[in-house]
């Protein structure tokens, strides 16, 4: 049975704290304090904040990549961390690491391999996301040639590969340009098209509104607001393109 069909929430955290101490003997820092969300199948969520707020240690959290100090952590019902959650969950981390002597194809078979997708299974699915992504044409070029678009493609890539119905992004729109930007919003919406769970991070308000559901507001580790949209902002309008943005993606993609 799909999990995402199942009649839990999707992401349940509920008091999870995350402590680290400071050396062997300084004192320790809250990273995360008694945070507490639901999010059902199928939504999008924003996590808000400026640096240090809890951002990231939420996700590496929901991810299995750090245990609670404190609360509880869940996916789909399965403690986060646990074999079980972890293959339900995708993440692509802030800063992304890649080997770049390896191509774009060789990468994502390569991580078809630790999730021990079956080989002719793993080929088709490797297309597959590679077509998903817009990479198919850049597939044989090494992972050092490819921009910070591409490279933000291929990591969201391989967080889908294994199908997952929960998809981790850590400040996935970092250093992209107005069309990466409009990139990633599209296949962020396609994910929630096709039933997954996605939660990213951000600092781009305008783009987490447009996006999201639901939006969580984090600030010194603690949860400062949360809601739906409608329910944070009322009904504004959409966002729009400033002038300057406009003025780029016209010069960038001019009509035929």
């Amino acid at each position: 049975m799909n999990p995402a069909t199942i009649d839990i929430a999707a992401v349940e955290l509920r008091g999870f704290g995350k402590s680290y101490r400071l050396g062997w003997s300084g004192g320790l820092v809250h990273a995360v304090q008694a945070l507490s969300l639901r999010l059902v199948p199928g939504q999008v969520l924003g996590l808000l904040g400026p640096n240090g707020s809890g951002k990231s240690t939420t996700l590496k959290a929901l991810a299995g990549l750090l245990a609670p100090t404190t609360g509880d952590c869940r996916v789909f019902g399965r403690v986060a961390g646990s074999d079980e959650a972890r293959e339900l969950v995708g993440y692509l981390p802030e800063s992304p690491r890649f080997a770049p002597h390896l191509t774009g194809r060789e990468f994502l078979l390569y991580c078809a391999r630790l999730s021990s997708l079956p080989g002719v299974f793993a080929a088709q699915r490797v297309g597959e996301v590679l077509a998903w992504s817009g990479l198919t044409a850049m597939a044989e070029r090494r992972l050092g040639t490819y921009s910070k678009g591409m490279r933000q493609r291929i990591g969201l890539a391989q967080a889908i590969l294994h199908d997952p119905a929960l998809v981790l992004l850590d400040e996935p729109a970092s250093g992209l340009d107005p069309q990466g930007r409009l990139d990633l919003g599209g296949l962020i919406r396609d994910l929630a098209l096709r039933g997954k769970t996605v939660i990213f991070s951000s600092h781009l308000l305008d783009d987490a509104a447009a996006l999201c559901d639901r939006l969580a507001l984090l600030g010194e580790g603690r949860l400062l607001a949360a809601g739906t949209t409608a329910e944070l902002l009322g009904s504004a309008p959409a966002p729009r393109p400033t002038p300057l943005e406009k003025l780029y993606l016209e010069k960038i993609n001019p009509r035929d």
